[in-house]
């Protein structure tokens, strides 16, 4: 059994983990979040030492580490807001832990050549969750283009709405520099699972980008990719906004539908198998996605014409 310690432990994602340090077989031993609102880990652990100021979680982990090999830390699981990853990650190998962290790992290229000289420096890993490679359906898709002997490259149509209310604004994530904007913050699931399935990246275009849209064309090895990222409830199809459904995703590839709506329950249990047996997605796995992300958060857009060929096209338009 190996001991836990958890970064963000109020965010909406961290039952994710809690959930998966439980059904892995772990322990939960420390927590930190400056929110109080975590009962949510009495569904998964009772006995956790929890605190809402970070240096006090830093001073109980390092006198965990000196009590040898029973009680220290062997991972911390990070879910803080995306610009503190980085300095997470750095506690969590200075601790002697390996890192488990959520997507975006960091949000400047450069901070992962820093962090793979500290994992050398510790002996540590660091690990990102890369769940979307974990669902069947996009495993089998994968195995299906990487067999094939094709020249022509898929065509590939993403639009991922899932619109947002004031509050998103005024939090971090709605601050450019904290969370990366809206291609960092919710597109680098899609930008790693395409770049995964298709291959290098040979070209892109931003199209929109602002606080609440990003759209472009994405050129990979094997696919050309037109994309859709929204944060506005008026994105959504009208069919989906009348059902009363809150979100949309969709990925056509090649003109049909990629179904993949359902399976998300345990992939974060299934990444956590991975690290445990010292195969998860390290360092090198995620380079490619967050290099994408940066340069699109970093690029002028261009506008969108017609030569944008996307099924929310005459919309964008207006």
């Amino acid at each position: 059994m190996k001991n836990f310690a958890l970064i963000g432990a109020a965010g909406y994602i961290a039952p994710r983990h809690m959930e998966a340090i439980k059904k892995t077989g772990n322990k939960l031993v420390a927590a930190v979040d400056p929110h109080d609102a975590v009962g949510i880990m009495d569904r998964y652990f009772f006995d956790v030492d929890f605190f809402t100021e970070f240096e006090r979680f830093d001073r109980h982990v390092e006198k965990l580490r000196r009590q040898g090999e029973e009680k220290r830390i062997h991972y911390v699981s990070i879910c803080s807001p995306n610009y503190l990853h980085d300095a997470h990650i750095r506690f969590a190998l200075r601790v002697g832990a390996d890192a488990i962290c959520e997507k975006p790992l960091v949000l400047n290229p450069w901070n992962l050549d820093a962090l793979a000289e500290l994992e050398k420096e510790y002996g540590k890993k660091v690990y990102g969750i890369l769940q979307l490679r974990e669902h069947p359906t996009i495993k089998d898709l994968r195995k299906r283009v990487h067999r094939e002997n094709r020249q022509q490259k898929h065509d590939i149509k993403l639009t991922y709405i899932t619109p947002r209310g004031k509050w998103y604004f005024y939090s971090w994530k709605g601050v450019l520099e904290k969370s990366g904007g809206v291609a960092t913050n919710i597109g680098i699931h899609f930008f790693d699972m395409l770049i995964w399935i298709f291959g290098k990246v040979e070209n892109f275009l931003v199209l929109i980008s602002d606080s609440k849209r990003c759209a472009g064309i994405l050129e990979l090895e094997r696919a050309r990719v037109n994309w859709f990222l929204s944060l506005d409830r008026d994105d959504l199809p009208e069919v989906v906004k009348n059902g009363g459904i809150r979100s949309y995703r969709s990925v056509l590839v090649d003109g049909s539908e990629l179904e993949f709506s359902s399976g998300f329950e345990n992939l974060h249990t299934v990444v956590y198998e991975k690290i445990l047996r010292g195969e998860g997605p390290g360092i090198e796995d995620v380079r490619a996605s967050i290099e994408l992300a940066y340069r699109i958060r970093n690029s002028r857009p261009e506008g969108v014409d017609r030569s944008f060929d996307h099924p929310l096209l005459d919309k964008i338009l207006r």
